[in-house]
């Protein structure tokens, strides 16, 4: 920084999402703007949590004796509202990369969502970018802020256009602020309603009321009085709260405008002693699959906030929302102690046996509402399968599927419903219920009323690939390896008598095939899985599903391997083979072919593809 940049001010461009998103939030037509007062609010109380914790390490920092505290301050001349915070402050620097970017992965996505989305201050709370929200009710706002610790005050104005203006703070700036955050909002006409002390305390009591540090009210006439409860509501008693209390924490504590599907409240007493609150939301996140995989509860230790990333439960739990305050970990724990720190590694285990626990509960008592929280966060849970091996079990039995009996199907209800001699519970995986529904391979299955499973979230080629069982029964792919349904019994006469049909000779046109088809198939084999279709391509018994070598193929991380072709030797196409001299070389590659289309994959060649089919169909016009 130069010494003109030190006694200068400054215009700076916002970065292109910031300025997008200011000018959603200039232009807004949100009905809910209180939404602004809690970002603001939340973001001051954040700002004491990491002065309470670098004051931990650094007690200068806090030398001048003032406990942390949010003032609210409207004044009806002006037209301002400002709400002021003596928490860690921001230096230049961190006003520019705090106001004028936003550093986080899926903005365009948020943006898009914000744009066509009825509740977007709902949005806006779960994708953290709260403060841009003051602009709905704000036409210029002033941040004034001093990094504890430092000599040196910095403001940031913007009218929420392209830009931003950053300059040093004045004499009477550096006087007022000794440390902490002023933000002046300078009202919109239409906004002049949060100069009222009524409003003010209505919002704070709505969403900020267990805020744990002190919210003081500076009215215009008469003393400042705190207008929050700020207590530490996961210390408290479950019998002295009620469910408004709960989701008051709830939205709280995760930003959020839902109302909580699962709380769990309780204490931890033995060899550690610990305080727990969380939550599953109702509604699913903006985010769910963002590549960090980033976990969403809060570590405490007696009530001094330490981390917001403190990896408290398994990454499959991340829609998990809350607090663990421990009475037992030092206060000056680093973040990079914490990442090996064997007391929480303790805790993280029986959190995530006791949430785990809860959803079993959930399950068996209020289905309904554990129905909602599978819908919006089950692909997650399922994680869980591939990833925790000491919890498989209890998670298979949380698992609900789509099968082709119907929707949210538990691995119990399938065992309960297994046909005479079936020892496996059966599946598929693909892109979408409609595709798997008309997919070949659940011919045979079909026809003896085996109910197969039809799955279709990215996680699923992944989880069926450890092969699992549930209550002694393997699962097994119908993509994959050999199937014999022979010991099954068929459900009508007419599918025995298709049965019971000859087959044509099998040596004879499997050879046939495989000298035409040569390196592009690894085998040719008579299948068990189809009754009306002529071919279907299935992987080996060794290796990945199929659905899974091309998920991975499309990331690079692999590459497909030569499937096997099984065809149906009573299919009419499979059987003029044996006796059409001249057409059984295009009649083996179009059994190739089409079975790699009703995979969803293209043809090796299109057009010699197209062309052999009109042959074919033209040849069949001829003969009529």
């Amino acid at each position: 920084m130069t010494a003109d940049t030190a006694t200068q001010a400054q215009s700076q461009p916002f970065q292109a999402e910031v300025a997008e998103l200011l000018h959603l939030m200039v232009h807004s037509v949100y009905s809910e703007t209180d939404i602004f007062l809690r970002e603001l609010i939340s973001n001051a109380s954040d700002a004491c949590d990491k002065l309470r914790y670098e004051a931990i390490a650094a007690p200068d920092l806090m030398a001048d004796g003032a406990p942390p505290k949010i003032r609210i301050v409207p004044d009806k001349k002006a037209d301002t509202l400002t709400v002021i915070d003596n928490g860690i402050g921001m230096d230049r620097q961190e006003l520019i990369d705090n106001l004028g970017t936003i550093a986080r992965s899926g903005t365009k996505s948020f943006l898009s969502r914000l744009t066509e989305a009825k509740d977007g201050a709902g949005l806006i709370g779960q994708f953290g970018v709260g403060f841009y929200a003051a602009f709905m009710v704000a036409d210029r706002i002033v941040v004034t802020s001093r990094r504890a610790g430092t000599d040196e005050v910095w403001t940031w104005s913007s009218s929420g256009g392209s830009g931003f203006e950053i300059a040093p703070g004045s004499e009477e700036d550096a006087r007022r602020l000794t440390r902490g955050t002023e933000i002046a909002l300078h009202l919109k006409s239409d906004a002049k309603k949060y100069l009222e002390t009524y409003e003010i305390e209505r919002i704070v009591g709505a969403y900020s009321d267990n805020i744990q540090f002190p919210i003081e009210l500076v009215p215009e006439e008469g003393e400042a009085r705190q207008i929050n409860s700020a207590s530490a509501l996961w210390q408290r008693s479950k019998s002295e709260l009620s469910a408004e209390d709960y989701k008051q924490a709830y939205r709280s504590i995760t930003n959020a405008f839902d109302d909580p599907a699962m709380t769990l409240h309780y204490r931890a007493e033995g060899r550690q002693s610990y305080a727990v609150l969380l939550f599953a939301p109702s509604s699913k996140p903006l985010d769910p699959f963002e590549p960090q995989r980033k976990g969403k509860v809060k570590l405490y230790v007696r009530r001094v906030f330490i981390s917001d990333d403190a990896d408290l439960l398994p990454a499959y739990l991340r829609f998990v929302r809350g607090v663990i305050d421990s009475e037992d970990l030092p206060l000056n724990i680093s973040r990079e102690m914490l990442q090996n720190n064997p007391q929480l590694a303790q805790i993280k285990k029986a959190v995530t046996s006791r949430v785990v626990s809860e959803l079993e509960n959930l399950s068996e008592k209020e289905p309904d509402v554990f129905t909602g929280i599978w819908d919006a966060f089950g692909a997650l849970i399922k994680e869980g399968l591939w990833e925790d091996h000491e919890r498989r079990q209890k998670l298979l039995a949380l698992s609900r599927f789509t099968s082709t009996m119907g929707e949210r199907r538990s691995l119990r209800q399938y065992v309960e419903n297994l046909k005479p001699n079936q020892t496996e519970i059966y599946y598929l995986v693909g892109a979408s219920v409609e595709r798997l529904k008309s997919n070949p391979k659940l011919e045979s299955a079909g026809a003896r009323g085996i109910e197969v499973l039809l799955l279709t979230d990215p996680v699923d080629a992944f989880w069926t690939a450890a092969q699992l069982e549930f209550d002694g029964k393997p699962l097994k792919s119908l993509s994959q390896g050999d199937v014999d349904f022979g010991p099954i019994p068929l459900l009508e006469e007419k599918s025995r008598e298709d049965q019971d049909k000859p087959a044509a000779d099998e040596d004879a046109i499997v050879a046939v095939i495989k000298d035409t088809l040569g390196e592009r198939v690894s085998d040719v084999r008579a299948s068990q899985r189809l009754t009306s279709s002529a071919s279907c391509l299935v992987a080996g018994g060794e290796g990945p599903d199929r659905a899974l070598e091309r998920l991975l193929a499309q990331q690079n991380r692999g590459a497909l391997t030569k499937p096997i072709l099984e065809i149906n030797m009573r299919h009419p196409l499979v059987m003029a083979i044996a006796t059409a001299r001249d057409a059984q070389k295009d009649l083996s590659l179009l059994l190739l072919e089409q079975a790699q289309i009703l995979e969803g994959e293209l043809p090796e060649d299109p057009a010699a593809f197209a062309g052999r089919l009109n042959q074919l169909v033209l040849r069949g016009l001829v003969t009529r």
